[in-house]
């Protein structure tokens, strides 16, 4: 992969990034990995989910007070709908610098509608998961309106989360099990 000088500009760290990309193709297809870091034994709403990668964060999510957890660790759904925000944050904030507008101000909020019937199996007809997420963004700057609306089109399209949900790739569960000697 391309080396990057930290001290570039925002656009010149991507130019050398592309150009690696176009260069090298199967140096763009990356895996990121998260896993669980749950020590055995512990209270079975709380778990620790490491981030693979150089920060090596540690998440600590707790079940939703719904569902009998505690209202002290966001959720599942919390860091679900935290890493849609960020993404769509940081898209149109990379895009509006590539674009070279000044953003004075950019407030986003992610709502998630659920119903916990699903989840807790009360009722088997309503389904788990989010039925609707809504995604508002509240934008200030001098910009002309069609910068702005090309800003907003291109950070829909090249947010990842985004992107993800609007095209669910392929998922697997793979369990693999493993029983102690008796």
């Amino acid at each position: 992969m391309t080396e990057i000088n930290p001290t570039s500009t925002l656009r010149e760290r991507q130019a050398s990034l592309k150009q690696g990309y176009r260069d090298d193709p199967a140096s763009a297809q990356l895996t990121t990995v998260v896993r669980s870091v749950t020590g055995s034994g512990q209270d079975p709403r709380r778990v620790k989910i490491a981030v693979d990668g150089p920060a090596g964060t540690v998440l600590e999510v707790g079940a939703h007070p719904a569902v009998g957890g505690d209202d002290d660790l966001p959720c599942s759904g919390d860091i679900f709908l935290a890493s849609l925000a960020a993404c769509q944050e940081i898209t149109i904030r990379l895009v509006a610098a590539a674009m070279g507008l000044e953003l004075r101000r950019l407030d986003l909020r992610v709502e998630g509608t659920w119903d916990v019937r699903g989840t807790l199996a009360v009722d088997r007809e309503v389904p788990v998961g989010y039925s609707s997420i809504r995604i508002i963004a509240a934008i200030d700057t001098d910009a002309p309106q069609d910068q702005i609306d090309r800003l907003l089109k291109s950070a829909e399209r090249y947010c990842v989360v985004s992107a993800t949900l609007h095209t669910p790739p392929t998922l697997e569960f793979l369990p693999t099990t493993s029983r102690s000697a008796e």
